[in-house]
């Protein structure tokens, strides 16, 4: 099976056939037993690790919340349980969706703190496969299960620049609104959440110059609306 060899394919795979409701025991016990020098190969560059973990992240909360729906429909506790245990099985090292958004994707940020603070004590596993930096657009590509989540898709290194341009592109059409007369911007909370993510609230509204959801000639205030909780399994993006 080709898949054993590559482990951006096998996460790639894996979260399609989550899509399409196929059989996925095999290739979890692909992910969870691959040699670490393997991983290390494979996870070369700044794409290969974007495209693995967010294929991973929302592969792995679909499943987990398949098996158990009760693992986010209970209050802040529950959800901090679901987010912060080890469930999620990589290369012989029991991860949390926590340690994939935070440790990996986000370069080692604290989930609290607005994006300001560093994760404390990274692990070596972490250290060895993290990106160094944080791209805010990842926050339009990971699906928690939730309503106000963006929908989900699979990512490949070879495209992940232009998918997460269009993951972008697609959220901030459907979440930013502007009141001209009042000069308000209202955005998602997730813009709060990793306000440092963004670099503060002025990069907050470049950001969303650059994707032409403002004017650039305002300077709006920005005005986050709440976050639902409500869980949504099965929303994948159409191509």
């Amino acid at each position: 099976m080709s898949t054993q060899l590559d482990p951006l394919s096998i996460s790639a795979d894996l979260l399609y056939t989550v899509k399409t409701d196929g059989e996925r025991g095999a290739l979890r016990d692909h992910l969870a037993t691959l040699e670490r020098s393997r991983l290390d190969r494979a996870l070369g560059g700044r794409a290969e690790k974007l495209a693995f973990w967010l294929n991973c992240y929302n592969a792995y909360v679909q499943i987990l919340l398949e098996d158990d729906p009760s693992l986010l429909e209970g209050g802040v506790l529950d959800r901090w349980k679901f987010f912060a245990r080890d469930r999620v099985p990589i290369a012989g090292v029991w991860l949390s969706l926590n340690d994939i958004q935070h440790g990996f994707l986000r370069g080692s940020r604290h989930p609290w703190g607005m994006g300001y603070l560093p994760r404390p004590f990274p692990t070596a596993f972490e250290r060895q496969f993290r990106l160094e930096s944080v791209d805010p657009r990842i926050h339009f590509a990971l699906n928690c299960g939730t309503e106000s989540c963006p929908p989900v898709a699979v990512y490949s290194p070879s495209d992940v620049e232009t998918e997460l341009e269009t993951a972008t592109d697609w959220f901030l059409e459907e979440n930013v609104s502007y009141e001209p007369r009042e000069r308000v911007a209202r955005v998602p909370r997730v813009f709060l959440w990793y306000r440092g993510d963004f670099g503060g609230s002025s990069g907050i509204r470049s950001f969303l110059e650059r994707y032409d959801v403002i004017p650039s000639d305002v300077t709006p205030t920005l005005q986050y609306d709440e976050y639902d909780w409500s869980m949504d399994l099965g929303d994948y993006r159409r191509k």
